[in-house]
């Protein structure tokens, strides 16, 4: 995936900064935003779209990006973890998994991140089973689950200690 003269120029929308980028035609978003753009909370694990480490949020929707093409994404609005909060500043999620001490490696908690901030977005008191729906794409080799699950009940409203 070399780029050359030909490749496409995207206009990219990240992090509510208008991007220009030059990619090669099949690149997908993950390693654009990564490699060309430095925003390496978007993690490629598996590289099939199955472990969740390379989710976005897209038009406010948590999205799978380690295949899809960056040219699939022109012209929609693209959040990644580095939007949603920093070291200094964590976002709402961010500071909850903190609380929880909910993360191991912390390879797999950008896209857990991610994907808890569009369902919060969208449901700001979701049950337990809309949580672990949300979470189903996101694996977490270091058995950090029932942390994120406590850290995402307790931003729902809905912790059971």
């Amino acid at each position: 995936m070399g780029k050359t003269h030909s490749d496409p120029v995207l206009n990219l929308e990240v992090n509510g900064v208008s991007r220009r980028v030059q990619v090669a035609a099949d690149e997908p978003l993950a390693l654009v935003l990564r490699n060309r753009l430095g925003l390496t909370g978007v993690k490629v694990g598996c590289g099939l779209e199955q472990c969740g480490s390379c989710a976005v949020l897209v038009d406010g929707e948590s999205t799978l990006t380690c295949m899809r093409p960056a040219a699939d994404f022109e012209g929609r609005r693209i959040e990644t973890v580095e939007g949603l909060g920093t070291p200094a500043a964590p976002g709402p999620v961010q500071q909850a998994l903190i609380d929880e001490r909910a993360a191991q490696c912390g390879y797999c908690t950008p896209g857990i991140v991610v994907a808890v901030t569009a369902l919060l977005r969208k449901d700001p008191h979701p049950d337990e089973s809309a949580i672990r729906a949300a979470l189903t794409p996101h694996l977490c080799r270091c058995g950090a689950h029932p942390g994120v699950l406590r850290a995402a009940r307790a931003l729902a409203g809905a912790a059971r200690r």
